[in-house]
């Protein structure tokens, strides 16, 4: 009798082994063949900044063709410093598109206004668009600009919005500049994973109809002038991002829209003992992402680079 039951347990145990070395097979078919070995070694790289870093870095990328990722503390909470503007700038659509807001709509933003950007700059007589505003607000980093959409689509609209996109990590706690709200713990704050899910958002204009999102995607390619991310990459590569700094903190998302290899990515910093440190970080990286996409995009399965630039 024992016998037989070892024989028929070691019976169960052989179809196990070999069902399990079947699956592994395939799996391992079914990946491509190249990116693997390359996509570690981004990973090593990036890891590599991380180390040389004095300070604490977040990372997360998504490959979008792939859907894979390489993450560092995604889950982490850190500052968003003006990258939180995206959220803003989104709702704002989101609004328009329900009819609760007219892009087109002038408004002349009150005086005395607060520093950081364009407005401030200003006499009390200009007269812009809620587009107007969020360009100012996203190609230059307007704070007056970022706190008059606030008071427009309502902070409590925007956690709503954020909440409904399974991204409750990002929150929105505070008006820009507002050093009393940050004293109290106020901050405005993201985890990497979650800010960079919501730069595809943006990206990919969910919940808009086609031509508004085209617009929103329009006024979020609005460049930046001090974007570390953008400046590692070609010209003519397009792309949005939204760069951020406070001290001790430097990030910035982005999406990308490399022909045949589109990636998505937020590299957030914080503790930082030298606010250079963290913008040198983000372009290093955004330049081995760009490196690494651009090689994927242009190589056959096997490897070889078969497009011309």
């Amino acid at each position: 009798m024992r016998q037989r039951i070892g024989a028929a347990l070691a019976a169960a145990i052989s179809l196990l082994v070999f069902a399990l070395l079947v699956f592994a097979a395939r799996a391992v078919d079914a990946a491509p063949p190249s990116a693997p070995p390359l996509w570690e070694k981004l990973a090593a790289r990036v890891a590599d900044v991380d180390r040389r870093l004095d300070g604490v870095l977040g990372v997360s990328i998504r490959d979008v063709k792939s859907g894979a990722t390489l993450e560092i503390r995604a889950g982490e909470p850190f500052p968003t410093a003006s990258s939180i503007k995206v959220a803003v700038l989104y709702e704002l659509f989101r609004q328009a598109e329900e009819g609760k807001a007219d892009l087109l709509e002038t408004t002349r933003p009150p005086l005395p206004r607060v520093g950081g950007g364009v407005l401030p700059a200003l006499g009390d007589r200009v007269s812009l668009t809620w587009r107007d505003l969020a360009i100012l607000m996203i190609g230059w980093s307007d704070n007056e600009a970022a706190n008059r959409l606030i008071e427009k689509v309502g902070m409590e609209a925007v956690a709503r919005r954020l909440d409904a996109l399974a991204l409750p990590g990002v929150r929105l706690r505070r008006k820009m500049m507002d050093l009393e709200a940050a004293r109290r713990g106020d901050e405005n704050v993201g985890t990497p994973v979650e800010m960079r899910k919501l730069m595809e958002v943006a990206w990919n204009g969910v919940g808009l109809s086609p031509e508004r999102a085209a617009d929103l995607r329009a006024v979020a390619a609005t460049a930046e002038s001090y974007s570390e991310f953008r400046a590692a990459l070609p010209d003519g590569v397009k792309a949005i991002t939204k760069s951020g700094e406070l001290e001790g903190v430097r990030c910035e998302i982005a999406y990308v829209d490399l022909p045949g290899r589109p990636y998505a990515a937020a590299v957030m910093t914080k503790y930082l003992r030298r606010d250079p440190d963290g913008a040198a970080a983000i372009r290093e990286i955004s330049a081995l992402l760009y490196d690494t996409f651009d090689r994927l995009a242009r190589s056959s399965d096997l490897g070889r680079i078969i497009s011309e630039r």
